[in-house]
């Protein structure tokens, strides 16, 4: 059975819209796409007059290496999120296909699934925020055609191990597309399963250069697969998906220095999150702080509202979390610079002492 098998035949059969950059490469005048012959005010020779590459080639050469994988099986598009909707309106039939997720969790599957009108069903994590294998492979029926799992996961931070993902990769050939959503892996023990594209062909990674790599505002994501299912989603993907500065932004962001620059900005991640959630878990007021393998921390408080309105007033967001199940009390606190930690830890502990005088 191809995984193929598992998206929606009138995808498969559909014409794609072949643009000008797709049908004609090279040639030095290029008359064939009714762009401006004249580059922009401020241009500064990036060509932002030409179309770019629907799929820039020295990108996807880039995070291919960087991902471990081969270059067929990396399609590149506007963050994570054009790529769940893509996988959504390529494998889920309106009204009749569902997804699974396992919520607390990234909100977007379920929108994603809401909008195309397909159903989503849920196995919840358990209590301390892992995978309940038995529930989700209890949920899943011949409607699921997606299974989301994050991992480490948005908003709890928790991780689901690489055997917990192989065990569902067989449970689920045949059936449905695993995709694993490692929008946070870089911050990680336990690295990515890309690896296991070539041994499972119903599984699928979702990448980011949003988080380590600092680009956010760039909004370049990625979809590792197979390469069956990178041909597929190019079908109904839009034709010129990425702009040409965010593509040098992102080749910039790879290079041998950008690359050095993020792992050194990782690393202070990595040990800030120890530091922080060791002092946040000393500060009276605070409940728990959730083991984390991301860039930020879940903080369950006594009363997060006032410790929201409290940050807020010094001029620091937090996101309020408090309406995902399981985490009625909680904030998420993204890990910052050093200072900007110390800064947190200063206004909650004005607070726990303002409290105490009280």
């Amino acid at each position: 059975m191809s995984v193929l098998d598992l998206a929606r035949a009138e995808i498969r059969a559909l014409q794609p819209y072949s643009s000008a950059r797709m049908e004609a490469s090279g040639g030095q005048l290029l008359l064939n796409a009714n762009e401006s012959a004249w580059a922009p005010t401020g241009d500064g020779g990036t060509g932002c007059n030409r179309y770019p590459e629907p799929q820039p080639a020295a990108l996807v050469d880039a995070l291919a290496r960087l991902y471990g994988v081969r270059r067929e099986q990396v399609l590149v598009g506007r963050g994570s999120d054009e790529a769940i909707d893509l996988l959504v309106r390529a494998f889920c039939r309106a009204g009749r296909d569902t997804i699974l997720i396992q919520p607390p969790t990234f909100g977007m599957y379920a929108v994603c699934a809401r909008i195309q009108d397909a159903g989503v069903i849920e196995a919840p994590l358990r209590r301390d925020f892992t995978l309940d294998m038995g529930a989700t492979l209890a949920a899943v029926t011949s409607a699921v055609k997606l299974v989301f799992v994050c991992t480490p996961n948005n908003p709890a931070g928790s991780v689901v191990p690489r055997a917990d993902i192989e065990r569902l990769a067989r449970a689920l050939a045949g059936r449905a597309l695993l995709v694993v959503d490692e929008a946070y892996v870089e911050f990680a023990d336990e690295g990515s399963v890309a690896d296991l594209l070539d041994r499972y062909d119903n599984l699928a990674v979702l990448r980011t250069l949003s988080k380590a790599w600092a680009l956010a505002g760039a909004r370049v994501g990625s979809l590792l697969a197979h390469p069956d299912v990178v041909a597929l989603l190019r079908r109904i993907m839009p034709p010129y998906p990425l702009p040409l500065p965010s593509v040098n932004a992102a080749l910039l962001a790879l290079s041998g220095w950008g690359q050095a620059n993020a792992r050194a900005h990782i690393d202070i991640v990595r040990a800030e999150r120890v530091r922080l959630r060791a002092a946040l878990a000393g500060l009276p007021g605070v409940r728990a702080v959730l083991p984390s393998q991301a860039n930020f921390l879940t903080v369950r408080f006594d009363d997060a509202g006032a410790a929201y309105q409290r940050l807020f007033e010094a001029g620091i967001v937090v996101r309020d979390v408090r309406r995902y199940p399981g985490l009625d009390d909680a904030l998420r606190i993204t890990i910052g610079t050093p200072a900007e930690n110390e800064r947190v830890l200063a206004v909650l502990a004005d607070r726990s002492m303002a409290r105490g005088a009280a």
